[in-house]
C-alpha cells in the first residue's frame, strides 16, 4: 500500500514500486552488498538483479565489487540517483507526516512499537 501510495506521489519519476523501494533503502547514503539489500527490500537476490538492471541503465545506481571480495557486489547511488533517492525519501516522510496527522501520540508510539517488532521477526 504505501509503495503504491509513493508511486502516485512519484509518478513523474517512472519508477516502478520495487525500483522505488531499492532506491529509498539506498536513500541514507550507504552501498550495500546484493544480499544486504535484497533483505532489505524483502526481495530474493535474484528477483533484485532485474529491478538493478534497471536502476542502472537510468544511471541510478552503479554496481562495483567489494575491495577485497572479488564474489560480493556493492550497489551505490550515483549522483543522479542520491537526488531521487532523496526525493523519495522526503515524500514518504512526508506521507507520514499526513497519515498520522491527528492520532495521538500513544497510538502513532504503538504503531511504531509494532512495526518494530514485525521488522525484527522479519530478520
Amino acid at each position: 500500500m504505501t509503495l503504491q501510495l509513493l508511486g502516485g506521489e512519484l509518478a513523474d519519476l517512472e519508477l516502478s514500486g520495487s525500483e522505488i523501494n531499492v532506491l529509498g533503502n539506498l536513500a541514507d547514503g550507504t552501498d550495500r552488498t546484493m544480499t544486504e539489500l535484497a533483505n532489505a527490500v524483502g526481495s530474493r537476490a535474484t528477483t533484485l538483479t532485474g529491478v538493478l538492471d534497471r536502476l542502472e541503465r537510468r544511471r541510478l545506481i552503479v554496481r562495483s565489487t567489494r575491495p577485497g571480495d572479488r564474489r560480493s557486489v556493492l550497489i551505490a547511488l550515483t549522483p543522479d540517483g542520491r537526488t531521487t533517492a532523496a526525493r523519495i525519501r522526503t515524500t514518504a516522510f512526508e506521507l507520514e507526516q499526513r497519515a498520522l496527522a491527528g492520532l495521538p501520540p500513544e497510538a502513532v508510539d504503538g504503531a511504531r512499537l509494532v512495526l518494530r517488532a514485525l521488522s525484527e521477526i522479519a530478520r
